[in-house]
């Protein structure tokens, strides 16, 4: 007779304690079968109290069984071991030092798949299994395994933390809450963990946001140092441009000084040397007549012609080259060499000066942010503006207009402090800054700072004061040389009959009427161009918020007839 084949799996020899293969299989009266320690350890339990039931199908017995070794299903189980299945399904679920192990497995420790917070044990998959049809239809929570479990519990009571006290910020036991913590704010930890996770998610987003802030900050830092810089290095430049040529005027001066000495000295010396030359024709022709009577014999006739023959003694009187010798190689090198080592001294001196203030800026500023930062309620200081006209006379600046950017209709007074619009052209040169079209100048020196001045205004054809970067456009009668007409520059439109505000093509009348005194104060890291009324008082006409990408010049246009001067402040 052939023999039958039949398939078996671990499963079916294994003990649901230790979810291993039987070892001295016994069977209990229910027909569950168990190895004879496991169901031994576990009717000895605290937990039986007394009482003997399957761990199974939790049927009761009372008296507890007697146990027997079943004896059919060993040799079963036997044979079964010896076919080497047991070993190698044994190998894939035992779990690793790293993994958290199965609470109820004896011997050989399966891997933890769950853990459960009401009996405080982990279980591997197959004792999941035998936890939920052990507590089916009770409330015990399974979570992913973890380890130490006993973190979950209260040291006190032995019982699951699921509460929270937020009087004593704590997780607490239902036992907790009746003892120490009566009468606390206390909710589940749920709750709390959803407002905690809210609060930290939203100061991540708070603390994000002032990242991204400060790195804003820092890159516009970053562009106000170089486009300061770029302001300061210009207007030196223009300084020192000037210095030197005052400084080629004077060596122009003195030069022609000394060529007015040598010309006339040289013109002394030449008419004497005419003289000379006239006496050296007659000194010929007296020479001629001589040697004509020194061939007569005739005594008498001799002496009568001699007579009027003369030979001065002194032809003429030398002029002294010591004087002019000592005055060019010696009075005016030694003074000139004075002028040098004064000079020097001098732009020695105010460099140190200019220098020791940059330093001492730096430092101040350096310990300004340092202060800031400490700081708990930190205000932005460039977001902040003067008040009194005391606080905006500290920013003045003494602005001079620039005739290279001057429209040809456009003269001068005051030093270049006061402009006019004629009928008739000036005969400015050519230049590639010169406004060709539009009666508008600009101010030299470019701004990237805080910076203030006034302007007083007259005449019915108005003016316009505003700011300019120095790329707006000179040439043309369009918008893109326009001041106010374009995205490169801003103006206050003032006349007699009204006042507005005008940028981009875009324009804001404003109620009030302009002063014949206007007050300017700008703003560059802040972003600030304001304009006021100075008066008695000083009252704000129009203020505008903007990012300046680049230094910008006080600009102007005067009407017809109109007059503009800077005032000195």
């Amino acid at each position: 007779m052939a023999a039958t084949t039949i398939s078996i799996e671990q499963d079916q020899f294994s003990c649901s304690v230790c979810l291993e293969v039987l070892r001295d299989p016994v069977t209990i009266p229910c027909g569950h079968s168990y190895c004879l320690d496991c169901i031994e350890d576990y009717w000895n339990g605290a937990k039986q109290k007394g009482q003997y039931s399957c761990p199974q199908c939790r049927q009761v017995f009372n008296p507890r069984p007697l146990l027997s070794r079943n004896t059919v299903l060993g040799e079963v189980v036997e044979k079964f071991q010896q076919s080497g299945f047991q070993a190698a399904a044994a190998a894939q679920h035992l779990a690793k030092p790293e993994e958290v192990k199965c609470s109820v497995c004896t011997v050989r420790r399966s891997k933890a798949v769950k853990s459960c917070l009401v009996c405080s044990e982990s279980y591997c998959a197959p004792h999941v299994r035998v936890h939920e049809d052990r507590f089916r239809g009770k409330t015990h929570k399974l979570v992913p395994a973890v380890e130490p479990l006993k973190q979950k519990l209260c040291p006190q009571h032995d019982k699951s933390l699921r509460l929270y006290c937020r009087t004593e910020q704590q997780c607490v036991c239902s036992q907790c809450v009746q003892d120490r913590h009566k009468g606390h704010d206390v909710v589940s930890v749920v709750d709390e963990r959803a407002t905690q996770q809210k609060k930290l998610q939203d100061a991540s987003l708070k603390f994000g946001q002032k990242l991204k802030d400060t790195e804003k900050e820092l890159r516009y830092v970053v562009r106000y140092i170089k486009h300061s810089t770029e302001a300061a290095v210009e207007e030196s430049q223009r300084v020192f441009s000037k210095l030197i040529r005052s400084i080629e005027k004077q060596s122009n001066e003195v030069t022609e000084v000394m060529r007015v000495q040598e010309r006339a000295a040289v013109s002394q010396a030449e008419e004497l040397l005419e003289k000379i030359q006239r006496e050296t024709v007659e000194l010929r022709r007296t020479d001629a007549e001589l040697e004509k009577i020194s061939r007569t014999e005739d005594h008498i006739h001799f002496f009568q012609k001699c007579k009027s023959l003369h030979f001065p003694a002194k032809i003429v009187e030398m002029p002294s080259t010591d004087a002019l010798q000592y005055m060019m190689y010696k009075t005016m090198r030694g003074a000139l060499a004075d002028l040098k080592d004064s000079l020097d001294e001098t732009l020695d001196r105010e460099f140190n000066r200019i220098s020791d203030k940059v330093i001492s800026l730096k430092e101040t500023s350096n310990h300004s942010t340092s202060e800031k930062t400490k700081a708990k309620d930190t205000n932005i200081p460039y977001n902040s503006e003067p008040k009194t006209r005391t606080d905006f006379l500290q920013y003045c600046n003494d602005l001079l207009l620039d005739p290279n950017t001057a429209n040809p209709y456009l003269s001068f007074s005051d030093g270049r402090r006061g402009v006019t619009t004629r009928s008739e052209p000036m005969p400015y040169p050519d230049h590639p800054h010169r406004f060709s079209s539009w009666a508008q100048v600009l101010c030299r020196a470019g701004m990237a700072g805080r910076c203030y001045w006034e302007v007083e205004w007259a005449g019915n054809g108005g003016v316009s004061i505003g700011v300019c970067y120095k790329n707006m456009g000179r040439s043309g009668g369009g918008s893109d040389s326009k001041l106010g007409h374009n995205s490169k520059s801003w103006s206050l439109d003032c006349s007699y009959s009204g006042c507005s505000f005008q940028h981009n093509k875009e324009k804001v009348t404003i109620s009030a009427t302009c002063c014949s005194r206007i007050g300017v104060y700008l703003d560059f890291r802040g972003g600030t161009l304001s304009f006021y009324n100075i008066s008695d008082t000083m009252d704000l006409l129009h203020r505008v918020k903007t990012t300046f990408t680049q230094p910008v010049c006080p600009g102007f246009w005067v009407g017809l007839n109109s007059s503009l001067k800077l005032c000195s402040l």
